[in-house]
């Protein structure tokens, strides 16, 4: 299996990696050589839990380094996850797959130039500032669990950069769209999306995403991007239908038990 996305824009790669990691700041952040290990006790989202090589080259003592990654995920009682980029080193990849590690998830990175894309003159939804409140909300429109609340809004208020909290609620329905923009400098990101699912394909999802790129625009950015998983076809039918292009994938791996 060769590396993922070997003709990709290997600056902007880099570009978007260092923001991304701004955008979802993880609780510990390491590194050894190049390699950045990534662990959040609280939260099991992967890309707050798993290490990522930075740089092509650097592929010294790969075994030796994945057994003490492993050590510290360990203590932290999950399971190692190896975050492959256009930035891995290729031997890397190589090497984990000969010794029987899987892909199990692929996800697309795509970007939008705000200064060209077609959107509403004025913002219709305005962001929050409440942090508990977009939490309550973000869970309610996602279903996950309610115990995930302390993380989440931990990692929200580790967010340095200006972030845009964006909610529609039903007056009896309560909350039933989330959205989570990152404005950093000239670049936003587009960290979480949610809409339930009875209320998809009525341009809920829509209005909500463009009242948060409106105002990512209005604040400075004049790139938008965002990671989606690559079988989420109904999303990714709606960034393209809003002017988001492909820029590389990324995808997870892990050791076969």
């Amino acid at each position: 299996m060769q590396a993922i996305s070997p003709r990709s824009d290997l600056p902007l790669v880099r570009r978007l990696e260092a923001v991304g990691f701004r955008a979802w700041p993880a609780a510990s952040v390491a590194y050894d050589g190049s390699w950045q290990i990534r662990l959040t006790g609280g939260h099991p989202s992967k890309r707050l839990n798993c290490v990522v090589p930075l740089d092509p080259s650097d592929c010294r003592d790969m075994e030796l380094r994945l057994e003490k990654a492993r050590q510290r995920f360990e203590a932290y009682g999950r399971p190692l996850i190896v975050r492959e980029t256009p930035l891995a080193p290729p031997p890397l990849i190589d090497m984990m797959e000969k010794n029987g590690w899987q892909a199990f998830e692929t996800v697309n990175v795509l970007t939008a130039d705000l200064t060209k894309i077609d959107l509403p003159d004025t913002v219709h939804l305005l962001p929050g500032h409440n942090v508990g409140r977009f939490v309550d909300a973000s869970l309610a429109v996602t279903g996950e669990d309610v115990s995930l609340k302390p993380a989440l809004a931990e990692i929200l208020n580790a967010i340095k950069p200006a972030s845009g909290l964006f909610v529609v609620e039903d007056p009896k329905a309560g909350p039933v769209a989330a959205t989570l923009c990152v404005q950093d400098n000239d670049l936003a990101g587009i960290i979480s999306f949610a809409v339930k699912p009875e209320r998809r394909r009525n341009g809920v999802g829509t209005d909500m995403l463009s009242s948060a790129l409106r105002w990512a625009r209005v604040s400075g950015a004049r790139m938008a991007w965002l990671q989606v998983v690559d079988t989420n076809e109904p999303a990714l039918a709606l960034y393209r239908k809003l002017g988001f292009r492909h820029a590389y994938d990324y995808r997870y791996w892990c050791r076969e038990t």
